[in-house]
This record gives C-alpha cells, structure tokens and sequence, in this order.
C-alpha cells in the first residue's frame, strides 16, 4: 500500500515471486469511470473508491478461500479503506506500506509511461493519506531488492 510511485507493483510481484503467493494488480480492477477521471487530471474521492474497494475485497475473499492468499497492489490511502479490505477477506490481511519523499515519487511518476496516473496528482495522493497504525513500514529510497527481501522476512514472521 501507499501512495502512486511507491513501487507497490515492483515490490508486489517481487514479493510474489519469492513467497510464491500470487499477485494482484489493485488498478486492473478500477471501474473505467476511476480510470478516465484520474487520466483527466482529477482525483478520486471516497465514493469514487467505493466500488473498487468492493471488488478489491472480492479478491481477497476469494484469494483466502483458495487457500493461497494474495499479494494485492493497492493504494489503500485511508484507515477506513484498510478496514474495508480487511472485513470483506474475512481473514488476516497485513499491509507492507511503501513510503517516500513525494520529491522522489513525483520524479518517478514523471517518468512512467503509458499510465494514465500522472504526478500531478500525486499531493491528493498525500493529502488522502492516513498512515496506517499497523503495517509493515518501508522507505522506497531502498532498492526494490532489499525492500522485497525486508518485506519478505517481516511477512514471513508475522506467520511463524
């Protein structure tokens, strides 16, 4: 979880690679209306969210029912939107928040192609943000390497 730029994607598919859990990307299940809004420049509110959240959740459940779990990509900005996703997998669900200086976000979103999130609304992004009580905590000036490996070993105990 965190704000756009963090690496959610790179760190989620690493994540998945190393503790062979599958992964999902949270944008692909964004209604076509969230997509043309963000592509248009502005930022989605609590309602916006809402049916994406849902189906979100949709994931998880279904992720627990199978028996494998899920690493899910997800911007998860706000406490109550954590709770959501929490309620509807019916089972634990720990976050790996990804974090940095918007300096350095925004300088990745500037870079990234063929994404309709643009940087320019990246300080919604962090005017949304709750920072979550309980969640792994992870500065993204580390190397995706080293964050997967730090996220890895914390998830790992958090199952011991």
């Amino acid at each position: 979880m965190g704000v756009s730029g963090t690496g959610k994607t790179t760190i989620g598919k690493g994540l998945s690679k190393r503790l062979g859990i599958p992964f999902v990307e949270g944008d692909d299940y964004h209604p076509q209306a969230n997509v043309d809004k963000m592509a248009s420049g502005k930022p989605l509110n609590d309602a916006d969210r809402a049916p994406w959240l849902a189906a979100l959740g949709e994931v998880l459940a279904k992720a627990h029912e199978s028996g494998r779990g899920c690493i899910l990509a997800c911007s998860a900005l706000k406490q109550r939107y954590r709770d959501t996703l929490r309620q509807a997998a019916q089972a634990p669900v720990h976050f790996v928040w990804l974090h940095g200086e918007r300096e350095l976000l925004a300088k990745r979103l500037s870079e990234r192609k063929g994404h309709y999130f643009k940087a320019d609304l990246l300080d919604s992004q962090f005017e949304a943000l709750e920072a979550p009580q309980q969640a792994i905590e992870l500065d993204v000036v580390e190397r995706p390497e080293q964050l997967i490996r730090q996220a890895a070993e914390k998830l790992e105990a958090l199952q011991a």
